[in-house]
C-alpha cells in the first residue's frame, strides 16, 4: 500500500493528512508554519492584521512567530462568515497557493484576526476538497521531517 507521502490528489485514492500540518504560502514568500485542518469549517482563514482594502487589492500583515510579512493580494470579494464562537463577520477573500508537503493547492482564503486561535491558518473542507482524509490523531503527515544529524 502506498503511503500518504507518495499519493497525489486525483489519483483515485484519498491522501491522508494530519489534523495539523506545516504549510507554506509561496505566492506570499512565506515559509513553513502550522495550520489546522478543520473539516467542520467551510472556508480557509488566515491570521491577518492591519487589513486595508480598496476596490481591487488587500494589504495586510501576516504575523507569524518571530516574523511579520507585509502582503498585498488582489481582492476576490467579501464574504460573511460565522466563526466558531457564533459571531458573524464580513471578511476580505483572496486567492493564493498553499503548499502542504509536496502538494500545491490554489484556494480562497478569508482574512481575519486569529490571535486567540493558536494557529495562524485554518483549512476548511472547501479548501482541501474530497481528495483528502484527515487523521484526527496525527499531525504533520505530509510535512517534511527534520533529519537528525549524527
Amino acid at each position: 500500500m502506498r503511503t500518504a507521502r507518495t499519493r497525489q490528489p486525483g489519483d483515485g485514492q484519498p491522501v491522508i493528512i494530519g489534523w495539523r500540518e506545516k504549510v507554506s504560502l509561496p505566492q506570499l514568500g512565506v515559509g513553513a508554519f502550522s495550520a489546522k485542518i478543520d473539516t467542520g469549517a467551510r472556508l480557509a482563514a488566515l491570521h491577518a492584521t492591519n487589513i486595508e482594502r480598496d476596490d481591487h487589492h488587500v494589504n495586510f500583515v501576516l504575523p507569524l512567530p518571530k516574523r511579520r510579512h507585509r502582503c498585498r493580494l488582489p481582492l476576490k470579494g467579501m464574504r460573511r462568515v460565522k466563526s466558531s464562537n457564533g459571531q458573524t463577520e464580513t471578511r476580505a477573500v483572496v486567492e493564493t497557493d498553499v503548499k502542504i508537503g509536496k502538494i500545491m493547492l490554489r484556494i480562497d482564503v478569508t482574512l481575519t484576526d486569529r490571535t486567540d486561535m493558536g494557529v495562524a491558518m485554518l483549512l476548511g473542507r472547501g479548501s482541501i476538497g474530497h481528495d483528502f482524509l484527515v487523521h484526527p490523531a496525527k499531525t504533520n503527515l505530509l510535512s517534511a521531517k527534520k533529519r537528525k544529524t549524527p
